[in-house]
């Protein structure tokens, strides 16, 4: 395959995967292709959408690549999907999230100590939810379960690894746009960058 249909190939396949996805699942797609090539077609594709100020970026996430909107457009497409967020975390769910992202792994009653209040219901939807998994016990009496965030964590927030997490108080901002009935916006690579520059997310 030529290399101009190549890369035409990785778009495609980025652009149609519903989740992330990773150099060694289009590696399989293509056959041949080793995964330098993989690697180096999808910077150029990365460089072209952001030197030509598209409105769609091939962002990194969750060990592998999608296809995102700029953040720079947010405010448009929240107008065009304000009704459609029906599945939003509550407040109690963000801040335990947010507990167990930055302190995994942990147990509920170490989650209920930091929170000071009951945490079952909470736990049980972020799990439901899968952002949350049990990954072990811990080596104490009982052996209580400890829980750790997955790869849907990731995904729903637009992170390539833990290392991406925003500050803790982030999360309380992202409470207060759900109470004020805004949708979550996953965490583009700009506002990373952005984040790393300046300390905070712009």
């Amino acid at each position: 395959m030529e290399e101009d249909n190549l890369k035409s190939a990785v778009e495609a396949l980025i652009f149609a995967s519903e989740k992330p996805i990773t150099a060694e699942q289009i590696k399989k797609v293509l056959g041949d292709l080793d995964s330098f090539s993989i690697n180096k077609i999808i910077t150029e594709l990365k460089n072209e959408y952001e030197a030509q100020n598209r409105g769609i970026r091939v962002v990194e996430i969750a060990g592998g690549f999608q296809m995102t909107t700029c953040s720079n457009f947010a405010p448009f497409l929240k107008k065009l999907f304000k009704n459609r967020y029906s599945d939003k975390l509550s407040r109690p769910a963000l801040e335990s999230l947010a507990i167990i992202a930055y302190k995994q792994p942990l147990t509920k009653a170490e989650i209920e100590s930091l929170r000071n209040v009951n945490v079952d219901g909470v736990i049980k939807s972020l799990v439901d939810k899968n952002l949350i998994r049990i990954c072990g016990r811990k080596k104490i009496p009982g052996r209580p379960f400890v829980y750790g965030t997955t790869r849907e964590f990731l995904e729903h927030f637009g992170l390539k690894s833990l290392q991406d997490l925003p500050k803790m108080e982030d999360f309380t901002v992202l409470a207060q746009q759900q109470e004020a009935g805004e949708a979550i916006e996953p965490i583009s690579q700009t506002d990373l960058e952005a984040k790393n520059e300046s300390g905070q997310i712009a």
